[in-house]
């Protein structure tokens, strides 16, 4: 399956359900970082029994790919989470861990070879099982009050061109000539992101938490506390397209 991957190895967690579920379940592709200081603190905590936790591919920094739990199984990396109307998204996801120090330690770009094999691995899981453009997602969609991974750096636009995921269609010109500009109706734009999928909330504080993971993804240029007309221009289209 893993053509044009330039290496997998294989570092099975103990940290999986037991019982197989069917290919046509699988129906998200949520992608990860590690937040962790080390990539060998990572890879040791993902397939640790004590940590309960686990994903099922960890994509290293030189790009190699490890595959931690078959596809088949239900690993543990999504958590509490939601998106649309389905809740506990490990029950029919497969997760993608990638190497990265995360934001609470010096979060930096993913590697070209990272990049190359997210690709690879994304396009090949993607066709295997049918899944959705629209529903390869991040941890910080499908957990936004808990989570900011992938984050901002994470190449969302340039997989959108090699035809994975979801990207809006507002040219560059008219999202320079909106960012900043405030809109005038908060209420409107939150209804529209709770509608394409983000989780609803009715907290001031919860709903900023949840526009800033969706500027995360895509409009990574500005993450402001500030609603503004590029973010709605941008919702707008992805709601038509999706």
């Amino acid at each position: 399956m893993q053509k044009n991957v330039e290496k997998m190895s294989i570092n099975y967690s103990p940290n999986f359900d037991t019982k197989k579920r069917s290919a046509s379940r699988v129906k998200y592709l949520i992608f990860h970082y590690t937040g962790m200081r080390s990539e060998n603190a990572a890879i040791k905590k993902l397939t640790n029994t004590n940590s309960k936790v686990s994903c099922h591919y960890f994509i290293k920094s030189n790009g190699e790919i490890i595959k931690i739990v078959p596809d088949l199984y239900i690993a543990w990396h999504a958590g509490i989470s939601s998106w649309k109307k389905d809740k506990s998204l490990n029950s029919n996801s497969i997760g993608i861990e990638i190497s990265n120090p995360g934001h609470n330690y010096k979060y930096k770009k993913f590697t070209q070879k990272q990049v190359a094999s997210i690709i690879n691995l994304s396009k090949n899981l993607k066709k295997k099982y049918k899944i959705k453009k629209e529903n390869i997602l991040g941890h910080s969609d499908i957990a936004p009050l808990r989570k900011k991974d992938p984050g901002e750096k994470f190449p969302w636009e340039l997989l959108s061109k090699k035809k994975i995921c979801l990207w809006h269609n507002v040219s560059e010109k008219n999202c320079k000539k909106l960012r900043g500009k405030k809109l005038n109706n908060n209420n409107f734009f939150f209804q529209l992101l709770f509608k394409f999928g983000y989780k609803c909330s009715t907290d001031n504080n919860e709903k900023i938490k949840i526009y800033k993971n969706f500027q995360r993804r895509f409009r990574p240029q500005l993450i402001s506390s500030i609603v503004d007309q590029e973010s709605y221009a941008i919702l707008k289209s992805l709601i038509s397209l999706n």
